[in-house]
């Protein structure tokens, strides 16, 4: 009988013999292993452990740059049985028997403990270490995040492997997806306590939220180290904001990127393009942008144009512009193996295609037929890549959609595991590459897009990525199908990707697999209206399915150009939230758990989500549908469409016909409204609208933000940040307003505030101690409506 290998025995820290520390770094030695922990700011502890002794080389691609650590006050002491460090926030206990860990807050309440902590096993076949983290699971406790992940929206009871791949008419509960995002948080103890785990781990990673056994959650690679982030709260939304700065968040889009998109597989000849163009503006649908598909290249080569189907891309995109199309281009990694192609001739010469192990080149089949590959891990590769976009720009592409960057292999799937990158100069196998891969590849493509658009705002959209893909690009779920279960799959994806870092999101509007009839479309369009990224997309090459707003027949088509226009109504709204993402790290969708954390009613909620700060959607997510339940968190909330009044902290049966879904606003909210638009830019902008809804509550702050929205004159100053203070009582209702250093010049001179749901009978308002009577101009079914000079300092209605 055979005895068991070493190399399947699992390991663990020996006894603690001695600390230093050096910095904001502590380190904790056995006989073998150290245990390294970094206090990056009070709530923001690393650990990393060498089984071995021996670190390996300091680097992470999940990391912003710009991360910055804070000079904190930290107390480090030696007991019996444990080492203790402990900041503002948070207690960490090293066990001396074997290095495991628990935290926990200031009153010594369990944050996070752990059940056999860190331990490994030799993986010989392949090399380096299969790393192990488990921990102890609350009794009431809920995970969320993981990105992409097409499940409920709690994972407890979860199993999640992490290694994207092309997953064409992906189903429920599938996985892995398109991306790799190692980061997930914790709530428990009747919501008080929330935490963050960021595993920086670009090998293959398993995730087990108590799948295995109900009370412990663990977290493993097949390579690398066991490092990762510790981030504490107390609340879901601390988490999450703490995550952004730690990994970056998304700078500010260019406005237009925020309106309607239209995509289709394929559009073309131009012809046909130009006629989808002017029809939304025959029609007068809302929509920005007009997407090319592979079908524009010329046999599918990367950054070349069809001569039969696209004779003359710079007088077509000129023309799309003259009527306020922006044009978005395909790109994907594969580059052609032809040697009458420039691109792949400059790839050859430079040495920039990825290798097989033998030093042989990576060769595999997509889209043009056999192709090899750049190798983006490696920054000259980078930086050539960037560079080939200037004559697509110089064409008048304003964005570009990198597909593929798995990245995705016909036949194989994806790169064998022996093929070899650069990786910032620590070399590696494609193991430890390919989660990064297509995260680096919309890293290079970021780049080219901003050098030669500058002064304007780049636009990138991947389906693949791994945690960080957020500084660089926008995000979709992939290859979605036409169907109902995929609508609500849309809905919570579009949820954990924005808890997970990932705000600028959303999916193929409609189903990209298939053919949707008029409700699902329109009820797709509704909820998509309040996703950040709204895209219609759908592959018609072989049906010659149409999937435009008017495909579906008039009532349809009325029904989606409603919740287009508000769609540009809302776009002052919709932007200041991502201004509040960019600068702070806040999601721009909030799911209900992380609005009320500590209302058990909201744990595994994932049909209603907050936009913004004060507003609540509800999609209609079955057929037939035509009335739904919904749970607003505590406080008073208004019904968008008829102003009814709802107390929160309960759930309501609320009707949803064809037409509507419902969405709510928080009593005491100020919503601006542009007027309606074809498309950004379309209209100077004379008045901006601003809803008030009545509290009688403590005051409300609500904000807008505002710049040029297609510039980097924000990042000089050159903006507006409006505070706008509403609060009332039965007899009167005050907004205050406060916007100091106002550099950005509006060309609106004047707001026109509409107030909804007041009680009271109203005779006059105050306008900076100015009194205006009221008269029956002012009153319109259940509204008052006045104008006001922008710079109004305080209004009292009564």
């Amino acid at each position: 009988m055979q005895s068991p290998s070493k190399y399947s025995i699992k390991y663990y820290p020996g006894e603690a013999l001695s600390y230093k520390k050096e910095g904001n770094f502590y380190f904790f030695y056995t006989a073998e292993t150290i245990l390294e922990i970094k206090i990056s700011t009070d709530r923001i502890f690393r650990f990393r452990y060498a089984p071995d002794g021996f670190f390996q080389k300091d680097f992470s691609y999940g990391v912003n740059k710009y991360f910055r650590e804070q000079l904190i006050s930290v107390n480090l002491k030696e007991l019996k049985n444990v080492y203790e460090i402990e900041t503002t926030q948070v207690i960490c206990q090293i066990n001396k028997q074997n290095l495991s860990v628990k935290l926990m807050d200031k009153s010594r309440n369990v944050i996070l403990e752990d059940e056999l902590g860190f331990h490994w096993q030799h993986y010989l076949v392949k090399g380096g270490k299969i790393n192990y983290c488990s921990k102890k699971i609350q009794p009431d406790e809920s995970f969320y995040g993981m990105g992409d992940k097409p499940t409920e929206f709690n994972i407890r009871g979860k199993f999640f492997e992490n290694y994207g791949q092309d997953v064409y008419g992906f189903q429920k509960d599938q996985d892995p997806l398109y991306k790799n995002i190692p980061f997930y948080m914790g709530l428990h103890s009747e919501g008080k306590h929330a935490y963050g785990i960021f595993f920086d781990n670009t090998f293959r990673t398993i995730f087990d939220f108590g799948k295995e056994q109900h009370d412990v959650s663990s977290f493993w690679a097949r390579g690398g180290e066991m490092n990762y982030y510790f981030i504490y709260g107390p609340k879901l939304l601390n988490v999450v904001e703490q995550y952004a700065l730690l990994t970056g968040s998304h700078e500010l889009p260019p406005l237009w990127a925020l309106g309607y998109h239209q995509c289709k597989w394929s559009y073309f000849p131009d012809t046909k393009v130009k006629e989808i163009a002017e029809e939304f503006r025959r029609r007068k649908i809302p929509c920005d942008v007009i997407y090319l598909d592979i079908d524009y290249m010329d046999g599918f080569r990367c950054f070349t144009w069809s001569p039969e189907y696209f004779p003359e891309p710079k007088k077509l995109l000129t023309e799309l512009s003259d009527i306020g199309f922006k044009t978005v281009v395909i790109i994907d990694p594969g580059i052609k193996i032809d040697k009458d192609y420039e691109v792949w001739q400059q790839g050859i010469l430079k040495d920039y295609f990825c290798k097989r192990a033998d030093g042989t080149l990576m060769e595999g089949d997509v889209w043009p037929g056999k192709c090899h590959f750049p190798d983006f891990t490696d920054p000259e590769v980078r930086e050539w890549w960037a560079s080939l976009f200037e004559g697509l720009v110089d064409a008048g592409v304003k964005g570009v959609w990198n597909d593929m960057n798995e990245p995705a292999v016909f036949e194989i799937g994806t790169f064998p595991e022996d093929v070899r990158h650069h990786y910032e100069g620590n070399h590696c196998s494609h193991r430890k590459a390919h989660n990064i891969y297509g995260m680096q590849m919309a890293r290079a493509t970021y780049h080219g897009l901003k050098k030669f658009l500058m002064p304007n705002r780049p636009f990138v959209i991947t389906r693949s990525g791994y945690s960080g893909l957020q500084r660089y690009s926008s995000v979709w779920t992939g290859d979605n199908t036409a169907t109902w279960e995929h609508l609500w799959l849309a809905n919570v994806q579009c949820q954990r990707l924005a808890i997970s870092g990932v705000s600028f999101a959303g999916s193929d509007v409609g189903g990209f697999i298939g053919e949707p009839d008029g409700e699902l479309y329109t009820r797709w369009v509704q909820l998509a209206t309040f996703h950040t990224f709204f895209r219609t997309h759908s592959a018609g090459n072989d049906t010659n399915f149409n999937q435009e707003p008017w495909s579906f027949g008039s009532k349809y088509e009325f029904i989606v150009k409603k919740f287009l226009h508000l769609r540009y109504q809302l776009l002052p709204y919709l932007y200041t939230a991502f201004w509040q993402h960019t600068t702070y790290g806040t999601p721009i969708i909030r799911p209900l758990a992380f609005l009320e954390q500590e209302d058990k009613e909201t744990m595994n909620r994932m049909d209603e989500f907050g936009f913004g700060d004060h507003l609540i959607v509800c999609p209609v997510l079955h057929a037939g549908a035509n009335e739904r339940t919904v749970y607003l968190p505590k406080g008073l909330w208004y019904h968008l469409w008829n102003d009814h009044e709802y107390k929160g902290g309960k759930e309501y049966s609320i009707t949803c016909p064809i037409d509507r879904i419902p969405v709510f606003i928080k009593a005491g909210a100020v919503i601006p409204y542009y007027p309606k638009m074809q498309y950004v830019g379309e209209i100077e902008i004379t008045e901006l609208t601003l809803h008030v809804y009545y509290t009688k509550d403590s005051e409300v702050l609500s904000i807008l933000y505002e710049d040029a929205g297609d510039n980097y004159g924000y990042r000089a100053g050159i903006c507006n940040e409006h505070r706008f203070y509403v609060s009332g009582n039965p007899k009167n209702l005050i907004m205050s307003h406060i916007c100091e250093d106002a550099k950005y010049e509006t060309s609106y001179k004047n707001y026109k505030v509409v107030y909804h749901g007041v009680p009271f009978d109203c005779k006059e308002v105050v306008i900076d101690g100015k009194i205006l009577k009221l008269n029956e101009r002012n009153f319109a079914v259940g509204t008052i409506k006045i104008k006001v000079e922008k710079l109004f300092k305080r209004i009292i209605l009564r």
